[in-house]
């Protein structure tokens, strides 16, 4: 288990937020052991957005409303998103795991209920065989 500092999903998590809600128009990779993992996950969710918001809004309708989220909810449930629609080697339990357990620096224990409710409902419906982007 990661420090919660070096957990490479809290990191990614505080680069997208920097990004998409604080204006950050550099975001810095320092060295970490899974740097290029980061790297790739905040720079595909960045380039993706778009895309990422319409699938969620696609697979869950009323249950995913991007407005009355708060920010770091969003932040999280985009970049979980990213990982379950562009990492397909990676197991949707081990995504939707890391990112819980990132979220409770972030989250109180109904938001993170909610969002394990809304990341499992997304991922059966994300990573079906017609999902495919």
């Amino acid at each position: 288990m990661y420090s919660s500092k070096n957990n490479p999903r809290v990191i990614i998590i505080q680069k997208l937020y920097g990004f998409l809600f604080n204006n950050d128009e550099k975001i810095d990779f320092p060295k970490h052991r899974f740097k290029k993992f980061i790297k790739d996950i905040v720079l595909g969710t960045i380039e993706r957005n778009e895309i990422i918001v319409e699938e969620l809004d696609k697979k869950l309708g009323e249950k995913f409303n991007k407005y009355k989220l708060d920010k770091i909810f969003q932040v999280i449930l985009k970049s979980a998103t990213y990982e379950i629609l562009y990492r397909p080697n990676v197991s949707i339990n081990i995504i939707i795991k890391e990112y819980l357990n990132a979220s409770n620096l972030f989250l109180d224990t109904s938001q993170i209920k909610y969002l394990n409710a809304l990341l499992d409902n997304a991922a059966k419906k994300l990573r079906s065989n017609d999902a495919r982007i």
